[in-house]
């Protein structure tokens, strides 16, 4: 069964079994209360018949010649009830129907003992108890709960003038208004129940709607159609999940052209040396080119730039698998910078390039592997020595405190040709090229700056590329420092 059918039949289900519920209920509240109502009124009408018997009682304190016998006690209780819609049943009158639809006994029931017999439920009977609740004259069954009125006399209780409860009502206009009130109840009950439905269908399309669209589009994510997107206007979790879908099918398509992009890279990257290699190979081998020192130097290059490739691809490969280990401890970086300027002082003479430390950092002690720091400056340096084209490179480093946290931030920047700024968030992806020629000479291997940001993210530090002050590229450097 669909989610969208079993929704429906639950809340319509649930819904309707409380109406329902609560339609017995209030239909048992009001049949309750009116028998209650029915039989309080009858007791008030009875009252001035207890007024009278205690009158009577005080001039002559004997029931027996007060009243005499059942028969006369129940005439006494129909005299007064004559004038409303309350009669006993007689026994010493013919059989007829009363006013409250009860059949009237015959004249050979036993009147003077306690009857046995189950009485109607619509029917009340009348007893006269003494002081104590023993009966004196009157009817008196075991099975019904009897209310008493106190006949009283200065302030004494002599008897009682009990009435049996009705279970329900056989007429009269108590009974109509009963029958009304559950016919108005059961109307209301099947517009309650229609309107249940009709909700409940629409509920539960509301809901399963938004689940059916995300449900759909994951299908289709699992096809392969991540340009899927779905637009829920909802402001509760279906309306968050919606959105995370969005984010979800996005991220796909970008992991998606990352892939192809890279398969394209990588693919074009170790071809080109290996076609060089196999061509200058082959045409030592065909006689065209000789064997000489030069030729093979040459290929030897190739097969060292190849080899250069696919090294870095198994750093990076370590990296993303956590193959990339770490011996770290505290270091100093002022220390490390100096040693920095000192062994490239050469190489940067010989390309002519001035070479500017600006060290303000005070107590620059970081948890590093120091190793992994010389590979990451080594790789950032020789890409600006070689690609920038530069006559100017700057290192600064200084303390900076970033959410009541200190970190080193290092800056290194040229005054080279610099990169537009659509491709400095780029820079750091595998194999990412400025030069759409990818022109070997100038551009690299493109892996440096990825393997320069697996490096920081393991020291659990930031790093970012900006337009340099100087006009060239700017690649900054923080990482975490330790409080001595």
């Amino acid at each position: 069964m669909k989610i969208h059918n079993k929704l429906f039949l639950i809340l319509f289900s649930f819904t309707f079994s409380i109406i329902a519920g609560l339609v017995v209920l209030i239909q048992y509240s009001i049949g309750q209360g009116v028998i209650d109502f029915v039989n309080a009124k009858e007791l008030k009408a009875l009252e001035p018949l207890a007024a009278q018997l205690a009158k009577q009682y005080e001039r002559n304190a004997s029931w027996k010649k007060i009243i005499g016998d059942d028969q006369r006690f129940l005439r006494l209780v129909e005299s007064q009830l004559q004038s409303s819609q309350f009669l006993p049943s007689l026994p010493d009158m013919p059989a007829r129907q009363s006013n409250r639809g009860e059949r009237r006994p015959r004249p050979s029931q036993h009147m003077g003992q306690r009857d046995h017999r189950p009485p109607p439920e619509y029917a009340a009977h009348y007893v006269l108890l003494d002081k104590n609740k023993q009966r004196i004259f009157g009817k008196l069954f075991d099975d019904l709960r009897y209310i008493n009125t106190p006949v009283v006399l200065n302030g004494e209780t002599i008897a009682y003038l009990g009435v049996s409860k009705r279970k329900s009502l056989a007429d009269g206009y108590e009974l109509d208004f009963l029958k009304q009130q559950t016919n108005y109840l059961w109307l209301i009950a099947l517009t309650a129940g229609l309107l249940t439905l009709l909700l409940s269908f629409l509920l539960s399309r509301h809901l399963v709607g938004p689940v059916k669209q995300i449900a759909n589009g994951m299908h289709k994510l699992t096809k392969g159609q991540y340009s899927t997107k779905l637009s829920l206007e909802r402001k509760d979790e279906l309306g968050q999940l919606s959105e995370d879908f969005n984010t979800l099918a996005f991220t796909l398509a970008k992991d998606e052209q990352v892939r192809k992009r890279w398969l394209a890279n990588i693919s074009h990257e170790l071809r080109t040396p290996m076609s060089i290699l196999l061509g200058e190979l082959e045409a030592m081998l065909l006689g065209i080119r000789e064997p000489n020192n030069k030729n093979i130097s040459s290929a030897n290059d190739e097969a060292l730039h190849l080899k250069r490739l696919i090294d870095d691809l198994h750093m990076l490969n370590s990296a993303e698998l956590g193959g990339m280990h770490y011996t770290k401890q505290p270091t100093d970086i002022g220390l490390l910078l100096n040693s920095i300027e000192q062994k490239y002082q050469v190489l940067f003479e010989q390309h002519k390039i001035n070479f500017y430390l600006l060290n303000s950092s005070k107590h620059a002690i970081v948890e590093a592997d120091k190793t992994r720091i010389l590979q990451l400056l080594d790789n950032i340096l020789m890409n600006a020595v070689h690609y920038a084209q530069c006559s100017t490179i700057s290192l600064t480093a200084r303390n900076m405190e970033i959410k009541n946290k200190l970190y080193l931030e290092m800056t290194i920047e040229d005054n080279g040709v610099g990169v537009d700024k659509t491709h400095l968030s780029h820079l750091f992806e595998y194999l990412y090229r400025v030069d759409s020629a990818r022109n070997r000479q100038e551009g690299g291997s493109g892996l440096g700056l990825s393997i320069c940001q697996h490096i920081v993210k393991g020291h659990q530090g930031e790093i970012a590329a900006e337009k340099a002050s100087l006009g060239g590229l700017a690649i900054i450097i923080r990482l975490p420092l330790v409080k001595v």
